[in-house]
């Protein structure tokens, strides 16, 4: 996925309200911008830090830009719009980056499943049936390891998706649990037990039904993002 024009940069003033943030452009002028992350952003920002933002040319928004990309305290970049989780999945579908998700003859976004009024990010066809596809943006990391950790605040949304996706594998049916690593340097994944126990057994739980658990990384630059590379998760 490459940003057109490249992103621009700035340095973070502050981050407010969740879905707001004050940056310094680096021509000077002060810019309120739209924050797409409903998270803690724990560790993936810092006051002063720098941050890539892109613009939109669309009269209706009341923001015009908007916050893509984070340097974390630790000085990796961290993709912070969690917006971009599916498309990149999507285009790694598409691609056959993801292997373990190739082969597919049809894909389908936001697809109605389960008991609990949930939406799938992707189902795929394939020949022998179809599997159902969740994917989580993850950002958070911690100095001085390589393992990034989901969730970065308490989430009953990704625990639900999860009880959908073990009732599906008890089913017979394909379920799939992606975690797509916005957050360069890592090398693994995990559940994030400290923030959140409830989620951390949800995914254990879905594990033992059947659910598939894939993690892969992205490569990231304020010119481009892309899934490149599987990753360990560890469980």
């Amino acid at each position: 996925m490459r940003f057109d024009p490249p992103l621009e940069e700035g340095r973070l003033l502050r981050r407010y309200k969740r879905f707001l943030a004050d940056i310094e452009t680096a021509a000077g002028e002060t810019l309120t911008i739209h924050c797409p992350n409903t998270g803690s952003m724990l560790n993936c920002m810092a006051e002063g830090g720098r941050v890539w933002f892109s613009r939109s040319n669309d009269p209706k928004r009341k923001l015009p830009s908007t916050w893509e990309l984070s340097e974390t305290p630790q000085g990796r970049l961290a993709c912070v719009n969690t917006a971009r989780a599916n498309a990149l999945v999507e285009e790694a579908l598409r691609a056959g980056v993801i292997a373990e998700l190739a082969g597919f003859a049809g894909l389908r976004r936001e697809v109605r499943y389960g008991v609990e009024n949930s939406r799938a990010d992707f189902r795929l066809d394939y020949a022998e049936g179809v599997a159902f596809v969740e994917v989580k943006s993850v950002t958070l990391g911690f100095p001085g390891t390589p393992v990034a950790a989901f969730p970065d605040a308490r989430t009953e949304r990704g625990s639900k998706h999860l009880r959908e996706l073990a009732a599906l594998a008890r089913q017979g049916v394909r379920a799939v649990q992606l975690y797509c690593v916005n957050l360069a340097g890592a090398r693994a994944v995990r559940p994030a037990q400290e923030i959140d126990p409830h989620y951390a057994a949800a995914l254990r739980e879905a594990l033992a039904a059947g659910v598939e658990v894939l993690a892969y990384g992205a490569e990231l630059s304020p010119q481009e993002i892309r899934l490149a590379r599987r990753l360990e998760v560890l469980l």
